[in-house]
């Protein structure tokens, strides 16, 4: 026997993919207001205008289907049938009392609400600490749980409030990065690659980017101390470790979880990604010793900065592998831009006994050994070899085209905001330091030494 049922109209019927139907095994209340269980086989469900349903019953209907729909337990109501869209009907059968709960007819959609971490607990039978810790990967919680809570929370189309977490929790679900305009790269194209990564990394964690600037050093630490009182993110990405890093002093005096894109003398409380450096700047002077030279200058970056140390050490430990003495004379520092390096190539090629090679520490500089040479009447890749480092564009496009040591930007920024998530959930910084190697291009401005 059949009996029609009458549901508010801000309730949708919950389907299953391809329009099938969901069943679903509460109580409702009858049109003459009884609230007893149905009986028979079939009752139908209509839309009218009218609220026939106890709003205490509301809850529990939505609980039960979408832990049924969730563990796909559910049998279809003709199969072959599917209905059209937009669904004004559905037919729900009794099935025995399950979890002891009497039989309800249950209908549920977007205009019910959103989804709450209490009803995605239910559905898995955890404790809603549980699946709050599983969704934001603690390490307590195995990995079998965690992705079980995520795909249910998926089919759930659970989506956690981002200001709820920040009062309950104190963080705000987002990474931390502050450009620095004054710095002699801050536009450069690379820097596009790295915010990619960034902002992919941050995604695939389930955080957001907030990126701040600052344009001179005082305005740098004051950007953070804004960004710490109003709480704008749980931790920060900082770019271009420096030898003495205000920023880490900051960090680490607020205990605020940072990672550094670059190495610290003083590591404690320290996670890091970087650029093994040193290992190129030590590769091409085997390269160029290869090539036959054997007066060799070096160019090295801002010393203020931690590659600085790192690089200069890979280039003397290039020259002990290759047998050959370090002149001082030979070396020039603290050059970053393409002017710097032309004026430092300038002081090289001018010597008595130029060097017949340079390695410098950025492309940048080795950009301005071109014009240099350029100045001199020297011909780069015949007279005098230039070995590079960053892999910028353009170094690809110069005449004849770089060599150098290519760093994947990208990569890198999703690599450190792996790590700051990580360092936010409480792994020790000293489990969370990685290093990668540049990959050696070889191109055209690297030749045989025709002055022996």
């Amino acid at each position: 026997m059949q009996r029609k049922v009458t549901l508010s109209p801000y309730f949708q019927i919950a389907k299953r993919s391809e329009g099938q139907l969901c069943r679903s095994f509460e109580t409702a209340s009858s049109r003459d207001g009884s609230n007893r269980p149905l009986s028979g086989t079939v009752a139908t469900v209509r839309y009218q205008p009218r609220v026939h349903l106890r709003q205490s019953e509301v809850g529990l209907v939505a609980q039960k289907l979408r832990f049924l729909a969730a563990t796909e337990d559910l049998p279809q109501e003709n199969p072959e049938k599917p209905l059209p869209k937009p669904v004004s009907e559905l037919k729900v059968s009794r099935r025995e009392n399950i979890m002891g709960h009497a039989p309800t007819v249950f209908s549920e959609g977007p205009s019910r609400g959103r989804v709450t971490i209490n009803e995605v607990a239910d559905a898995l039978h955890l404790t809603k600490s549980t699946v709050s810790r599983a969704l934001n990967g603690y390490p307590d919680i195995s990995e079998a749980t965690q992705l079980r809570v995520k795909r249910m929370a998926e089919r759930m189309n659970y989506q956690p409030l981002s200001h709820a977490q920040a009062i309950k929790t104190g963080r705000t679900r987002s990474l931390g990065f502050v450009l620095q305009l004054a710095d002699h790269d801050a536009q450069r194209p690379f820097l596009a690659e790295f915010l990619a990564g960034l902002s992919a990394g941050s995604t695939a964690q389930g955080y957001t980017l907030t990126v701040a600037s600052a344009d001179s050093e005082t305005h740098l630490i004051e950007t953070f101390r804004t960004l710490l009182r109003e709480r704008k993110a749980d931790g920060f990405i900082l770019p271009r470790a420096m030898v003495s890093d205000p920023r880490v002093e900051l960090l680490r005096t607020a205990k605020v979880p940072f990672v550094l894109f670059g190495r610290q003398a003083d590591p404690e409380g320290c996670c890091w990604f970087d650029i093994r450096g040193e290992d190129a700047m030590q590769e091409a002077v085997m390269h160029l010793s290869e090539l036959g030279h054997r007066r060799i200058g070096f160019i090295n970056g801002g010393t203020i900065y931690s590659y600085a140390k790192l690089r200069g050490e890979g280039f003397r430990a290039g020259m002990a592998q290759a047998g050959m003495a370090v002149d001082p004379d030979l070396i020039c520092e603290n050059a970053v831009t393409l002017d710097d390096g032309r004026e430092a190539a300038a002081l090289l090629l001018k010597m008595a006994h130029p060097p017949t090679a340079i390695v410098c520490a950025v492309d940048q500089v080795a950009l301005g050994v071109y014009l240099a040479a350029a100045d001199l009447g020297i011909t780069i890749g015949r007279e005098l070899s230039v070995v590079g480092y960053d892999g910028i564009q353009e170094g690809a496009h110069a005449q004849p085209p770089l060599t150098t040591f290519a760093v994947d930007n990208r990569a890198a920024g999703v690599e450190l905001a792996t790590l700051l998530v990580k360092c936010i959930r409480g792994e020790p910084s000293e489990n969370l330091r990685k290093t990668a190697n540049a990959a050696f291009v070889r191109r055209g401005s690297t030749g045989p030494c025709i002055n022996l």
